[in-house]
């Protein structure tokens, strides 16, 4: 059976270019853009993936796009995903608030994933090596998360919620990892594409800080290149001893130190329960689902558990 993998942002930039990857590699591929008309135009160009149309920044929308890839992997690839790729980013270039009430970039580029990943988790655990791959940027450096206003309202600075939001990715991927690699075979990664000639950075800004974007992307790799660490990591030959010696955060096909504070457990464990309140997840659901009734996680022991989502979603 093919191998199945679910890339968000797929229809421009690393995401495209990282699914005709995949393609040429015999996988079966199943996106997520952020409308029907990028979808459709994404279409033209290559036809050979599964093109899903969502709003990542309403999680509505992210539990639909999770429920309707449910239904398809279990009708057509027995109930399971082998990787999934956290792809889609944005960048504004001032304050704005989704319809879920939170910041734009924290929304889109971390509570998305963290929402997204858990609700797929059944499908990725059906893997006989789920990973889970998450881009991140080297912002990530040099910044904390703001605690007492994590959605920047006060002093809105576009870059430091964008450094945040990055951090959030490095710092979920650890988490994952502590929670889920040795039970259950999840593994994740945190990856630095790189500075890439994309347009993340014009989508929503305007005057000084569009232009400034327009002018550093041109000094930026292709999103070809940028894809390359993705394929690297989601390659089935790789071991999992990637993840036993701690190689969570990956640059140029080659693991990296991160930033310290990225790997601080009790900012990871913090920024999850936070994420779980913001994501409406029930904590306190048992993970049987998973694990198995007579299969307990000692990494667990303590903290809040995962995977109960309490709104009901449409297939």
């Amino acid at each position: 059976m093919s191998r199945v993998i679910v890339i968000t942002g797929i229809t421009s930039g690393i995401g495209f270019a990282a699914a005709k990857k995949f393609i040429q590699m015999g996988a079966a591929v199943i996106g997520i853009g952020r409308s029907q008309e990028s979808c459709r135009k994404a279409a033209e160009k290559n036809k050979a993936m599964t093109y899903l149309a969502a709003d990542l920044s309403s999680q509505k929308q992210v539990r639909d796009a999770a429920a309707r890839i449910t239904s398809i992997v279990d009708s057509r690839y027995s109930g399971k995903i082998d990787v999934l790729i956290n792809n889609a980013g944005t960048f504004s270039g001032w304050y704005r608030a989704t319809e879920d009430g939170y910041e734009l970039q924290f929304a889109v580029n971390h509570l998305a994933p963290f929402l997204f990943t858990n609700l797929l988790l059944p499908e990725l655990r059906a893997s006989e090596k789920g990973k889970i791959i998450t881009v991140s940027s080297g912002s990530h450096y040099h910044t904390k998360i703001n605690w007492k206003d994590p959605m920047n309202r006060k002093h809105y600075n576009c870059l430091n919620a964008y450094k945040q939001s990055k951090l959030a990715n490095v710092l979920f991927s650890y988490e994952l990892n502590r929670r889920f690699s040795e039970q259950l075979n999840i593994h994740a990664y945190a990856v630095d594409p790189g500075l890439v000639n994309t347009s993340i950075g014009e989508k929503r800004t305007s005057g000084l800080v569009k232009w400034f974007w327009g002018m550093r992307r041109k000094s930026g790799i292709s999103p070809e290149q940028a894809a390359e660490t993705i394929t690297y990591l989601a390659s089935d030959a790789l071991g999992d001893n990637l993840t036993k010696k701690n190689w969570i955060y990956w640059k140029d096909c080659r693991p990296k130190e991160p930033s310290r504070y990225s790997k601080d457990g009790a900012a990871a464990l913090r920024l999850w329960e936070l994420s779980e309140r913001l994501c409406g997840i029930d904590g306190q659901r048992e993970l049987t689902a998973l694990q198995g009734p007579e299969t307990e996680n000692p990494n667990l022991k303590g903290t809040q558990n995962v995977i109960k989502i309490e709104s009901e979603v449409a297939v």
